[in-house]
């Protein structure tokens, strides 16, 4: 089984990420080829990067950084899952990847963007640069939601469009083919 990590990198009180997270996490349960951990940053409340040693040395000092890079190290790929505010992505998702450095190396990672009229494109196109920067290798096809707010039905619940599953299904066979093929180069 591939072992996905999706972490939710919006963390503001009624945000509309949460039931974006929901529909996403449900279905990669729902995929019998997933072992699948949910990371909701807003929960885990990393502090601001707050190491004193270049994570690429793995010296951690804080127990919620030992922690995060257990959870990273376990997992063989990742979506993560962010706004876009002011043209780029949210602060506490760079925060998360910030922490670490060698647990993403070689592992495969897709998007999960929304917005207004842009859909998140902005916030995943500039999360690529320091994404590549540590290592991670980027799934083609990235879901990307204008406007979420009129596909939540009145339960709050988001209903994803027929292209948007569409995506998602092939970023997670994506997913899946590249984290195998990654596998051997691994450190």
């Amino acid at each position: 089984m591939t072992k996905l990590l999706i972490v939710l990198g919006s963390t503001r009180e009624g945000r509309v990420g949460l039931p974006i997270a929901q529909w996403v996490k449900q279905a990669a349960e729902e995929d019998d080829r997933f072992e699948v951990d949910f990371a909701d940053l807003a929960e885990i409340g990393l502090p601001l990067l707050d190491e004193p040693n270049h994570p690429r040395f793995k010296q951690y000092v804080h127990d919620h950084t030992k922690a995060w890079s257990a959870r990273v190290d376990a997992a063989d790929g990742f979506l993560f899952l962010f706004p876009e505010y002011n043209f780029s992505y949210s602060a506490p998702i760079k925060n998360a990847l910030d922490y670490l450095n060698n647990e993403w190396v070689r592992k495969p990672v897709g998007f999960v963007n929304w917005g207004g009229n842009s859909g998140g494109t902005r916030a995943q196109a500039t999360f690529r640069i320091p994404a590549s920067a540590v290592g991670l290798v980027i799934t083609r096809g990235n879901v990307e939601i204008n406007f979420p707010q009129k596909q939540l039905t009145d339960d709050g619940v988001f209903e994803p469009n027929e292209q948007q599953a569409t995506v998602l299904r092939a970023q997670l066979n994506e997913i899946v083919a590249l984290g195998e093929a990654l596998k051997p180069f691994r450190g």
